[in-house]
């Protein structure tokens, strides 16, 4: 197993739509758990494929539950909403209230090529969602207000020039 580097903004694979898995071999099982131990050395409570720079519809994590992985995840179902301080691997030391489904219903497939389904509220619901935002190359910066969105891009651009735009 390798810790691999995660990637962060404004790395272009974080932006792109992952492809759909079809192997279900040993490579698959190497990335899953290369993907594990990258996650919990980070630590994090996911990790999607594209962030260790694999553009492939996969992800890890672990709520506190134990680990579990989802393979080409699709959200059949959502209720209500919650406001919560998120954050993201990719945009490290960086929170923001964020406003998502609470409730999140997804089915994929497992390691093994057969289907599972995850579903919960609050946690399990927010990393189920953030998660498959990474597979569909959407980052938790466009889940902020424009407003929020804006702020957040000036810091980020002004960290990377080594300044600092906070007071």
């Amino acid at each position: 197993m390798a810790i691999f580097p995660i990637r962060t903004f404004p790395d272009p694979v974080l932006s792109m739509p992952s492809s759909s898995v079809s192997d279900f071999g040993a490579d698959l099982r190497r990335l899953v758990d290369d993907m594990l131990e990258t996650m919990y050395d980070a630590p994090g409570v996911g990790l999607a494929a594209p962030q260790i720079g694999v553009p492939r519809r996969v992800f890890v994590a672990d709520i506190g539950e134990g680990p579990f992985v989802m393979v080409n995840p699709e959200i059949v179902e959502t209720s209500g909403s919650w406001k919560y301080e998120e954050g993201c691997l990719s945009v490290p030391g960086r929170y923001w209230s964020i406003k998502r489904k609470d409730h999140v219903r997804a089915i994929g497939l497992g390691l093994d090529g057969e289907p599972v389904e995850y579903e919960g509220d609050e946690l399990m619901g927010r990393v189920l969602q953030h998660e498959i935002d990474h597979l569909d190359g959407v980052l938790l910066l466009e889940r902020l207000s424009s407003r929020t969105r804006k702020a957040a891009l000036a810091d980020l651009r002004a960290e990377s020039l080594g300044q600092s735009r906070r007071m």
